[in-house]
């Protein structure tokens, strides 16, 4: 059995990387406009919205690839809320819902964000302006709210846009549809997000305390900095690999996704929190700094970390989801 991603999918990855590299430096001074636009022209908004609505009709996995690339690079565009809104409405919006606003969210003129009714937090790329879907996961409906839902919040991301919902879940359109899908789907792309910001603080990490030398040799040789590397690697990878696989059940056997996606989430949220944290500190003295890049990963991270749903949240749902797994064969 291939675990390994398609050529199309390793394709998808590798030209955003190399893209990113180019047009996204780190830094509080990045064109996030331009780099939207450049986007939206090759589509990226639309990945996972169907042709017939202006997207490109591509699965979880090739957005999930997508969203980890961008959180590498913490790059300073509204992809992440637009994608999440249009995976709501994807599936929970009616046909004539979904013909209105689907177009203009796939092809990044129409932004968006999403946010949890009965977990109210700060949401990333939330705007007076936008689209906001705000969903429950309790209730399983979800409304539209087409501007003036959100209060705008100075947060410590300035590279994206925060609010806060201010408007109730009844005040708005109202989607027909179940969420409960959507929003494992939209949690697995938020996770890929923090695989991306842990990658990038990995490897910087490495490269750092390969080349710094103190009493003459290389600080990644003392033990404790090994240590607390080997345990940035092994969340970094463990979550990298609960989201893949949360990401392909959502394509290949959607019955597992709702387990999956809790783990998933779980994992990164965890994985993101520490690992951004660990680099600062194995960057020593330089890595508190607002000259190293360390400090944008770690801010992203604590946003994303929480939003659909923290660590404690997923692992819960993990341990219901397994406990009704296990009545049910019991009962068979």
């Amino acid at each position: 059995m291939n675990f390994d991603f398609t050529d199309e999918q390793q394709l998808i990855r590798d030209t955003a990387r190399e893209l990113l590299a180019r047009r996204s430096p780190l830094g509080e001074d990045a064109d996030g406009a331009a780099l939207w636009g450049e986007l939206c022209e090759l589509g990226w908004p639309g990945i996972a919205v169907a042709e017939e609505l202006g997207g490109q009709g591509l699965g979880l996995v090739e957005l999930a690839l997508l969203a980890e690339q961008l959180g590498y690079a913490c790059a300073p565009t509204p992809f992440l809320g637009t994608t999440l809104a249009a995976l709501v409405l994807s599936e929970a919006g009616s046909p004539e819902q979904c013909e209105q606003w689907l177009p203009g969210l796939a092809s990044g003129e129409t932004l968006g964000a999403l946010a949890l009714a009965d977990a109210p937090a700060l949401v990333p790329d939330a705007a007076p302006e936008r689209l906001l879907v705000l969903a429950s996961r309790e209730t399983g409906a979800a409304s539209l709210h087409a501007a003036g839902a959100v209060e705008p919040v100075e947060a410590i991301d300035p590279r994206r846009a925060h609010g806060r919902v201010a408007a109730e879940p009844d005040a708005g359109e109202a989607l027909p549809g179940e969420v409960a899908g959507a929003l494992d789907r939209a949690a697995v792309v938020v996770a890929a997000e923090l695989v991306g910001l842990c990658r990038r603080a990995l490897e910087t990490t490495l490269a750092y305390v390969k080349d710094r030398r103190q009493f003459g040799v290389p600080v990644g040789s003392f033990q404790a900095v090994q240590h607390v590397a080997a345990q940035m690697l092994r969340d970094t990878e463990g979550a990298s690999a609960a989201t893949y696989y949360a990401a392909w059940t959502a394509d290949a056997e959607p019955e597992r996704l709702q387990l999956a996606a809790a783990m998933a989430k779980a994992a990164a949220s965890d994985a993101g929190r520490f690992v951004t944290a660990a680099a600062i500190q194995l960057h020593g003295g330089i890595g508190f700094t607002w000259e190293a890049e360390l400090h944008w990963l770690f801010k992203r991270a604590q946003v994303d970390a929480v939003h659909l749903g923290g660590a404690g949240h997923h692992r819960a749902r993990v341990t219901q989801l397994a406990a009704a797994d296990c009545l049910r064969a019991v009962a068979a």
